[in-house]
């Protein structure tokens, strides 16, 4: 029988190593799978993680192993490639750092045994991800095992695959389910006894045969119906021999039907089923990658409260743990490899090998709908002939691996939506972060209506949408400001306009969790992306958090936002609370304020402010408490001032009435003193973006125009040091006093 020896404790690890070591070196730290070497320097800012190769040493005797015919090293995540040496030979070396993948070790063993890892995450042009938002981990940060198994077993070596395939088809009422088991080293007079059992593991059918495919019908059939009913059966499959059994292997499945309308959105099994989520990386605070199962049991336990439906599993394999998880609490997952952000000609074997381990690895999970081939990438124009047979061969791919799935892809904002690659996989999204990044939130909604009117045969999602927020706080919010009233008041606006669209396939908000990504510098805490609605130690929900529960769950409860804005300067200010429940009532040191209603969840009240006011919400059976405080002059510990920067936005002069660094540039140039005033600016600009044929490499289309123009000035200015377009402190104040002297016009 098949024994799983788990190798995780004591591992020695070093980093630049000079030499494979030929016993375990003593003065290198100890340490226990998982880990991950990147789980501080990779969250700190900076860019300056350390990306090498690093090693892991362990000893093991033989005896100490379960007897066995065969055994294979088992290694669930080793980022970013890895080579296995096992008493001083390399026996294997594998591209790729978020899958499972095994090593037959039986012919090397001796009775007493030297593993040593070489794990390497430095950068490449042949394995992905290498350019992109977020850190690359490097580290043995998942499981690893040695698996002990008969001569004759069921197959371990085929893309780190279980050994099983398990294929549900609805008929009905019934279910017709296939079954395709992998036998290595089979021998005449071998069986396979198979046994399907329901969820209350009651045996509702089997049989035995010498043949590799099974064949069973589900009478009655119990659907795997999402969050509603995430009903699973299990498949097993035993070798036999002379009535014992040689080896077994199992799985759980899920029955149902599912498709993507162009404009009903997705449906399962028969019903419109709105697929309205989140998008996950896997990283913690302090940790990494390296995870253990209670840390994936909370966050399928957020993402639960927040009453999404749907997770996007960006941007490469998750751990099965999760996987299994999202079978088991119904979530719809989008599943996809790390081809992201840069095309590299060098990279296709492993975009191809990536693939294949992501569908072999994940092919029973009811869980999962579609195979996404790709992330923004783009990038660099998606004209690149190189890049678009990429994407054609890996969508072939899917659908003749998987006949039962789509594919999809999510597009960067600058894509053309007429260009042929948009219209590779079945499917397809985009990321837009108009109302962040440039334009304003109101560009959201419309855009997708232009696709949907243009394409209206192909179904069409929003796979990031987002911005980011710290612990600082306004009562006048403002794009770029990373206070969290401004992303409150973002995603109330995406939630509005996104949510009532039934066209769209899919949303997935950009992020579930704040996320290390140690190159950045942004919002006063570097080495994070902050677009989380739940910070990265998973300790604090932001108010934009319940502004997804209010309109996706359905356990009632009542939110006071901005609890950490306690100090404000004016005399009457604006409290939001979020509910699911119909009405709301505030009080203010006891005395109510009144009852307000809102269709959309979100109830704004206007309070007095005067001296220290307690605030409860109250909604049902439910409240929520806060104080706010009247001060004369504003917290500036409140305010992000951000280092290295030339302006903030605060600085700036900005009389009422006249233009300044603060309003948009396409406002600005709709008046004929503002477009004479940028003309020449615009010359110095669009020189330097154009030195690449672009901005920062992007191809500068009607899209791309509309973006920047829908920029503030000062904003605009801040993002242009990517297209090395730079501007001093005196420049831009210049600009303030001549842009402060061009009235607005009278709407």
């Amino acid at each position: 029988m098949r024994t799983v020896f788990n190798l995780n404790a004591k591992w020695a690890f070093a980093k630049n190593v000079a030499e494979l070591p030929t016993a375990v070196p003593t003065d290198w730290y100890f340490v226990n799978l998982p880990h991950s070497w990147n789980g501080i320097d990779g969250q700190d800012g900076g860019g300056d993680y350390f990306r090498g190769t690093c090693y892991y040493v362990k000893e093991l005797e033989k005896m100490d192993l379960p007897k066995a015919d065969r055994y294979f090293l088992e290694i669930r995540g080793a980022n970013s490639s890895a080579e296995v040496y096992l008493n001083g030979k390399k026996l294997a070396s594998h591209d790729g750092g978020y899958s499972t993948w095994r090593v037959d070790i039986t012919d090397h063993l001796e009775l007493k045994n030297l593993f040593a890892i070489a794990v390497d995450n430095a950068p490449n042009d042949r394995v992905y991800p290498q350019m992109a938002d977020f850190t690359f981990y490097g580290g043995l940060y998942r499981d690893v095992n040695i698996i002990c198994v008969s001569a004759s077993h069921f197959d371990l070596e085929y893309y780190g695959g279980p050994g099983i395939k398990v294929t549900p088809t609805v008929e009905g009422k019934d279910a017709k389910v296939e079954v395709e088991v992998f036998v290595t080293d089979s021998k005449m007079g071998q069986t396979i006894r198979y046994t399907v059992y329901d969820a209350e593991e009651n045996v509702i059918a089997e049989t035995e045969t010498a043949d590799t495919t099974a064949s069973f019908t589900v009478e009655n059939v119990h659907l795997w119906h999402g969050r509603k009913d995430p009903y699973l059966y299990c498949c097993e499959a035993e070798l036999m021999e002379n009535g014992e059994v040689l080896d077994h292997v199992c799985t759980r499945f899920g029955c149902r039907t599912f498709k993507i309308d162009p404009e009903n959105g997705f449906i399962l099994n028969g019903e419109e089923y709105p697929l309205r989520g989140v998008s996950r990386h896997q990283d913690r605070w302090g940790l990494g990658n390296a995870l253990l199962p209670e840390h994936h049991e909370e966050d399928m336990d957020l993402i639960c409260e927040v009453g999404a439906t749907t997770i996007r599993l960006a941007h490469y394999q998750h751990d099965q743990y999760f996987y299994d998880l999202c079978d088991e609490r119904g979530m719809v997952v989008w599943a996809e490899i790390p081809y992201i952000s840069k095309h590299m000609p060098n990279g296709r074997e492993n975009t191809v090998s990536q693939m294949k381990e992501l569908i072999i690895q994940n092919y029973n999970h009811p869980s999962i709908v579609v195979w996404g081939l790709s992330n923004e990438i783009t990038m660099n124009g998606e004209a690149d002939p190189d890049l678009m047979e990429n994407h054609h061969i890996l969508n072939d791919l899917c659908h003749e691996m998987d006949k039962t799935r789509l594919t999809t892809m999510a597009c960067l904002t600058m894509a053309d939506m007429d260009s042929d690659y948009v219209q590779v996989p079945d499917v397809v999204s985009y990321n837009h972060y108009f109302g962040w990044y440039g334009g304003n939130t109101a560009m959201n909604g419309p855009w997708f209506d232009k696709f949907h009117e243009k394409f209206p045969n192909l179904p069409i999602g929003c796979s990031e949408y987002g911005c980011e927020a710290l612990n600082w706080h306004t009562s006048k919010p403002m794009q770029g400001d990373y206070t969290e009233e401004y992303q409150a008041y973002y995603h109330e606006e995406l939630i509005k306009q996104l949510f009532s669209r039934k066209y769209l396939w899919a949303t997935h908000v950009w992020n579930m969790f704040d996320f290390g990504a140690d190159a950045r510098a942004e919002g006063g805490e570097n080495g994070q992306n902050h677009k989380g609605l739940i910070t990265f130690d998973r300790k604090y929900k932001k108010d934009a958090f319940y502004a997804y529960k209010a309109w996706l769950s359905d356990d009632p409860f009542v939110h006071l936002c901005g609890k950490r804005y306690i100090d404000r300067v004016e005399e009457t200010t604006k409290v939001t609370v979020y509910s699911n429940l119909p009405e709301v009532e505030l009080f203010a040191n006891g005395v109510s304020l009144g009852k307000k209603t809102a269709e959309d969840h979100f109830f704004y009240f206007d309070v007095p402010n005067v001296g220290e006011t307690k605030l409860t919400a109250v909604a049902g059976e439910f409240k929520d408490e806060g104080v706010i405080r009247k001060v004369e002059q504003f917290n500036e510990a409140y305010r992000l001032v951000e280092k290295g920067t030339v302006l903030n936005w605060f600085d700036i002069d900005a009389p009422e009435g006249y233009f300044s660094l603060n309003d948009t540039l396409s406002d600005i140039t709709a008046t004929l003193q503002g477009k004479m005033l940028f003309a020449g600016l615009a010359a110095k600009v669009m020189k330097s973006m154009n030195k690449g044929g672009g901005m920062a490499g992007f191809d500068i289309g009607e899209s791309m125009m509309q973006m920047m123009g829908s920029f503030t000035v000062i904003r605009l200015t801040s993002l242009m040091g990517a297209a090395d377009v730079h501007f001093s402190k005196e420049e831009l104040l210049d600009l303030n006093k001549k842009l402060n002297k061009i009235k607005k016009p009278k709407k």
